[in-house]
């Protein structure tokens, strides 16, 4: 214990912490805006406590699989099955990429169906995103997504949390700091997931943007899957999506949405300006059938 006292609160052990808290940070978005979208199918009055015991079971299963992952770390990367059809098919599977790819399909169903739901859907303020869920098991589903998510966070925080013996050349992980960014962040993410879930019930135009940012969510995991798993498809390699693509195309996609919710602000002001300024009832309905007529 005071061995690991003393490597939390050594100067290199101290901006280890902050690293891997600011790591957490970036790629637990992600696992807020699942969660604000998972939580929603329970209805108002259990959705914060979905949450919480979501985000409380998942940071707990987080400090295990982080444990596990280091003890087997390579087990991991050991091929389980191999597919090879040639010149058309090749693959070889190993348990993270597996869990990866299904991880990330998922992710891009989820996605898919609920901006399929906001199209179909005949009375969009009063959607809660499709098909209701018991507590339960909105709460297995954020836990087991949130495992998902873990798998690429742990092997990161892996990267920067480690010590490398200058005679031997082993490696050692820092487990307890890395368990201590977990657990630190997981008390963050209950802090603000009723925040992130408020914000997107009071501004619906913001929830499509969520939605395709999660899908691209899932497009990144997919294609890191399929790298670990060496995939080709006639031929052709899949590479994966790099992090630094994926946050370019999600800052286009924030600007973007912005600007383009702001002008339609300033639209609809406009046009209910004009509408208010005709003189009679049947002028002002013209105004708005011509106004619809073109969209």
């Amino acid at each position: 214990m005071a061995e690991i006292i003393a490597e939390v609160f050594s100067v290199s052990g101290f901006f280890t912490l902050l690293m891997l808290l600011l790591l957490q940070a970036v790629l637990g978005f992600d696992n807020l805006l699942y969660i604000s979208i998972e939580s929603k199918r329970v209805g108002e009055a259990d959705a914060p406590k979905v949450r919480r015991w979501g985000i409380g079971l998942a940071m707990i299963f987080r400090v295990v699989l982080l444990v596990v992952i280091v003890s087997l770390f390579g087990a991991l990367a050991k091929p389980l099955f191999g597919i090879h059809l040639e010149n058309i098919f090749e693959g070889e599977f190993t348990l993270q990429a597996l869990v990866t790819l299904l991880g990330g399909g998922f992710i891009i169903y989820t996605a898919i169906k609920e901006i399929t739901h906001l199209l179909t859907v005949e009375h969009i303020e009063h959607s809660e995103g499709g098909k209701s869920k018991s507590v339960t098991q909105a709460i297995l589903m954020i836990v087991a997504m949130n495992l998902v998510f873990s798998f690429d966070s742990i092997l990161s925080a892996m990267a920067i949390a480690n010590t490398k013996d200058p005679v031997t050349g082993v490696v050692e992980y820092q487990v307890a700091i890395m368990a201590i960014a977990i657990i630190t962040s997981g008390i963050l993410m209950m802090l603000m997931a009723d925040y992130v879930a408020d914000f997107l019930k009071k501004n619906r135009m913001y929830e499509v943007l969520g939605l395709f940012i999660l899908f691209l969510v899932g497009v990144l995991l997919v294609t890191e899957g399929a790298h670990l798993a060496h995939m080709k498809i006639f031929t052709f390699p899949i590479d994966a999506m790099s992090k630094s693509s994926f946050y370019l195309v999600i800052g286009v996609l924030v600007i973007t949405d912005i600007i383009s919710t702001n002008y339609q602000k300033r639209l609809w002001a406009q046009k209910e300006a004009e509408i208010r300024g005709q003189n009679t009832e049947e002028d002002a309905l013209a105004a708005v059938e011509k106004h619809m007529a073109g969209h």
